[in-house]
């Protein structure tokens, strides 16, 4: 699997980019794609689960950093994020969600704005690319 995260605020630009191995299953009408952090992406020790439904992607992280986000095409949500600091509460604004995925993997795009107490802090965008080989490793 291939993730691709942007993050842009104030004039700077970030650009992450992980390959690795994960599971991948359908339950119901959700897909869940799960995998294990490194310290590249700065999340090392944590396991994110992708949570895709027809409309709207939800990411859940475990470990020593936690993150609750909601995705949802123009809709503002209220999640939290974990930090050594303490947990923020964050506001995410979803811009574009684009869904293309089935049971042999496939490709997921969500673009959303991240907001504290209203003030913006930052564009984001995440690409995932699903690819199988027998539709549960990946």
């Amino acid at each position: 699997m291939k993730i691709k995260g942007t993050q842009s605020a104030d004039g700077e630009f970030d650009e992450t980019e992980l390959y690795t191995q994960g599971f991948f299953y359908k339950k119901n009408d959700t897909y869940y794609i799960t995998y294990k952090e490194t310290e590249s992406t700065g999340f090392e020790g944590c396991t994110s689960i992708i949570k895709v439904k027809p409309d709207k992607v939800s990411l859940v992280r475990q470990g020593n950093a936690r993150t609750n986000m909601l995705v949802e095409q123009m809709q503002r949500n209220v999640g939290y994020y974990s930090t050594p600091m303490g947990e923020l509460i964050v506001g995410i604004t979803g811009k574009n969600i684009d869904i293309n995925i089935g049971e042999d993997g496939g490709k997921i795009f969500f673009a959303y704005s991240l907001d504290i107490n209203s003030q913006f802090i930052s564009e984001n965008t995440v690409t995932v690319e699903v690819i199988t080989s027998d539709n549960i490793q990946i």
